[in-house]
Parts: C-alpha cells; sequence; structure tokens
C-alpha cells in the first residue's frame, strides 16, 4: 500500500500483533491458527495525506475491496481517512492521517493457519 501510495515507511515503525483466533463459544484451537493486525506508519508530509489515501483507494478498488469509509479533510483540516474490507478475503485494510501527523497503514486479517513446512529427507 505505501509503496501505491508513494510513500516511505519509517524504518523501526512496524508492529505485528499476533492473537489467537477465538470461535463463537470462547474455544482457541491448538493448531497454530493465528488472527494479525499489522501496522506501520509514514512520516509523509501532511499536506500529501489525501493523494496518498486517493492512491490506495484506487488500488484496493481494483482489487476487489469494499470502501466502508472515506475523507481526506475534517473541519477544513487534512484528516485523510480509509476504510476497506474484502468479502472474498475478510481482510480488513485502513490508511489514516493520526494524531500525531503521520500516515498509518493497517491491516486486519481473519483467522489464518501458519504455513506448512515440509522438510527434505536427507
Amino acid at each position: 500500500m505505501a509503496q501505491t501510495a508513494g510513500v516511505t515507511l519509517d524504518t523501526g515503525s512496524v508492529e505485528p500483533i499476533f492473537s489467537d483466533c477465538v470461535g463463537n463459544r470462547d474455544e482457541v484451537r491448538q493448531d497454530g491458527r493465528y488472527k494479525l493486525s499489522y501496522a506501520a506508519y509514514s512520516s509523509t508530509p501532511l499536506e500529501q495525506h489525501p493523494e496518498a489515501v486517493r492512491k490506495v483507494r484506487t488500488m484496493l478498488e481494483q482489487q476487489g475491496f469494499a470502501i466502508d469509509g472515506y475523507r481526506e479533510s475534517a473541519n477544513g483540516k487534512v484528516d485523510a481517512a480509509l476504510d476497506a474490507s474484502q468479502a472474498s478475503s475478510r481482510y480488513l485494510v485502513t490508511v489514516q492521517t493520526t494524531k500525531g501527523g503521520l500516515l498509518a497503514f493497517s491491516v486486519n486479517t481473519p483467522c489464518l493457519m501458519p504455513p506448512t513446512t515440509t522438510e527434505t529427507p536427507h
């Protein structure tokens, strides 16, 4: 998303958060299933945020995401926000101006299985 937006992510800003998948009856399987919330930030100048979210919006629409919320400003000030979801993958994506003036990119996944590994016999 950042590449599409034409911005650079700040080194060290990546915040992956892994959590257990919890079922409808609060059950948790012990097979490695997880949810991922992933965020990264860019110190792109505030006046560039609207253009960045426009570019990401176009890309997400082309990939079949529904735009659930969108704005470029609020109360006459730059305050970009884009919320999108994709029914087929159940991914949720947000790009937004933070209170500190950074541009935040985040992705939330549904329950995922870890990749399987195959060992080569010796």
